[in-house]
């Protein structure tokens, strides 16, 4: 059973670590390209303060944005800001997003994400520690996948495998790290490509933050994986 307030606690240090790691940027470094195409290091800040409102929604029963447009533009009106801003503005919204989720609940009750997606209310702090961890990679100032907390790895891990699972596209694949191992891909009797690898490599390659070169494939060739 997932523990909500474990992983708050996991979700408080990932974000201070965040935090103290852009503090050290200038207001320049902030319109410079992030690691995610089209969007500088000011959209990745912009769109983790809307998210943390947004999850707030999430939890309080509201839709989590009004509408995918309304989403988009709010990131792209505050990338420019200047760093302070963001600053203020992304630890502001963390605290918001802490005390929703402090307050009491039924944490087995379930919950709606965007484009329909739902899922138990005590996985919302993690989906939150992924959007943060995953994100200060992504911002490409030091912070690279291998720093992540094991226990980080292995679930985010578990989680994309899952996402995976049951797609047509996606060949019967078994993951391993040498020690662990995970499924995924179209339902079949017996996997038809394992793929072995670091566990910093498998996961940025099920996350599409890496292409899968560091991995090898037993069975048949890597698979390509859709866009999540």
């Amino acid at each position: 059973m997932t523990d909500h307030a474990r992983d708050l606690a996991s979700l408080r240090d990932a974000t201070d670590r965040l935090l103290s790691a852009a503090a050290a940027l200038d207001n320049a470094a902030v319109t410079e390209p992030s690691r995610l195409p089209g969007w500088t290091r000011g959209h990745l800040l912009a769109h983790l303060a809307r998210n943390a409102d947004a999850l707030v929604n999430v939890l309080q029963g509201r839709p989590m944005y009004a509408s995918a447009e309304a989403r988009d533009a709010d990131i792209e009106r505050d990338a420019p800001r200047p760093l302070d801003v963001h600053l203020a503005d992304l630890r502001e919204s963390a605290e918001r997003f802490v005390r929703a989720a402090d307050a009491p609940a039924d944490w087995s009750r379930t919950v709606e994400l965007r484009n329909g997606v739902t899922d138990a209310a005590a996985r919302v702090p993690f989906r939150r520690w992924i959007e943060v961890a995953l994100h200060h990679v992504d911002l490409g100032i030091g912070y690279e996948l291998e720093e992540l907390p094991p226990e980080f790895t292995e679930r985010e891990t578990a989680f994309l495998a899952d996402r995976f699972t049951g797609r047509p596209d996606v060949p019967a694949t078994r993951l391993t790290d040498g020690t662990r191992a995970w499924s995924t891909g179209r339902a079949a009797d017996a996997p038809e490509v394992t793929v072995t690898g670091r566990p910093a490599d498998l996961l940025g390659w099920l996350s599409g933050r890496r292409d899968g070169a560091a991995l090898t494939a037993q069975g048949g060739t890597l698979p390509v994986l859709p866009p999540l």
